[in-house]
C-alpha cells in the first residue's frame, strides 16, 4: 500500500514541472519581444531623423490610429482589444520619445480626468504639464510652450464645458492636432462651429447640407455667442474627414449658408 504523502509529493512534482515549462517559455518570449522592441525603436529613431530633416511633425495622430486599428483587427483574441491598444499606445509613445518627447498641457492638477486623457491618448512617455485654468492650457499651446493642449469638452456634472467651447471658437489651434493638420486615417471625425441668422428655420437650413450629402452628425451643441454678432453658436461633430468628398461638399454648401463658419479640425475617431 502506497504512502499518501508520497503520492501527494509526486503530484506536486508533476505540477512544478508544468509550471516551470510555462515560465521558461514566457522568459524566452520576453527576450524575443525585447529584441523586437529594440528593432522597432531603431526604425522609429531613423524615421524621426528623416522627419527632422524634412520639417515634418513627429507625432501623426492618423498614423497612430491606423497602426492601432490594424493591430486590433489582427488580434488573435487572448488579450482584449482594449489591452492591445493600451500596450501598443505606450510602445508608440516610448518610440516617439526617441524622436521628440512631447510636452502636453492639461487642466490640472495631476490625477484629474484631463490628466488621464493625456496618458490614454499620448501614452506614458510624455512630459505632462498641469495648468491651473482652461485659459492657461490654451495659452500654453498657442504660445508654443507645449506641443499639444488637452482640455475637457464635457463633464459628468455640467455636460458641455462652456469655457472650452468659448475659447475653441476663437483659438488658432485646431482640434486633435495643437496648429497641425491631420491627414485622413480611414475612420475620422470633423468638428466645426457655426452661427445661424436670427430667423425661423435658420438652423434647419444649416443642417440640411449634411443630410443632402449623406454626412452623419454625431454631436450638436448650442451656446450663447460672446461676440455680440450672433445670438448663438452651434458646435457640431460629424463623421468623416474634411477631405472626404461628401464631407467637403457639405462644408462647401454650409459655408454659403452660415453667417459664421469655422472648421475646428479633422482627427481620428476614438477607438472602440
Amino acid at each position: 500500500m502506497r504512502d499518501k504523502k508520497t503520492v501527494r509529493a509526486k503530484r506536486a512534482g508533476a505540477g512544478d514541472g508544468a509550471l516551470r515549462k510555462h515560465r521558461e517559455a514566457i522568459d524566452n518570449l520576453d527576450r524575443e519581444i525585447l529584441a523586437r522592441l529594440d528593432q522597432r525603436a531603431a526604425h522609429a529613431k531613423a524615421i524621426g531623423k528623416l522627419k527632422a530633416e524634412s520639417g515634418g511633425a513627429a507625432y501623426r495622430p492618423e498614423r497612430e490610429a491606423q497602426v492601432l486599428t490594424a493591430l486590433m483587427a489582427a488580434n488573435p483574441g487572448t488579450l482584449p482589444n482594449e489591452a492591445i491598444a493600451g500596450i501598443f499606445r505606450d510602445i508608440i509613445s516610448a518610440c516617439l520619445a526617441l524622436e521628440q518627447k512631447l510636452r502636453i498641457a492639461y487642466l490640472g492638477p495631476a490625477g484629474t480626468f484631463s490628466h488621464a486623457a493625456v496618458a490614454k491618448h499620448f501614452g506614458q512617455f510624455v512630459d505632462a504639464v498641469p495648468c491651473a485654468t482652461i485659459d492657461d492650457v490654451f495659452r500654453a499651446g498657442e504660445a508654443g510652450r507645449t506641443d499639444y493642449a488637452v482640455v475637457p469638452v464635457e463633464n459628468s456634472t455640467e455636460g458641455a464645458v462652456g469655457r472650452t467651447l468659448d475659447l475653441i471658437s476663437t483659438t488658432e489651434l485646431t482640434v486633435c492636432g495643437g496648429r497641425q493638420r491631420v491627414a485622413p486615417s480611414g475612420r475620422d471625425e470633423t468638428s466645426l462651429v457655426m452661427s445661424a441668422p436670427n430667423r425661423p428655420g435658420a438652423v434647419h437650413a444649416l443642417l440640411e447640407p449634411f443630410a443632402k450629402h449623406g454626412v452623419s452628425m454625431t454631436r450638436f451643441e448650442s451656446r450663447p455667442a460672446r461676440t455680440g454678432l450672433w445670438e448663438y453658436l452651434f458646435f457640431v461633430d460629424i463623421a468623416g474627414h474634411q477631405q472626404d468628398a461628401k464631407v467637403a461638399a457639405a462644408l462647401e454648401e454650409l459655408g454659403r449658408r452660415a453667417p459664421f463658419l469655422k472648421l475646428l479640425g479633422s482627427y481620428p475617431a476614438a477607438l472602440s
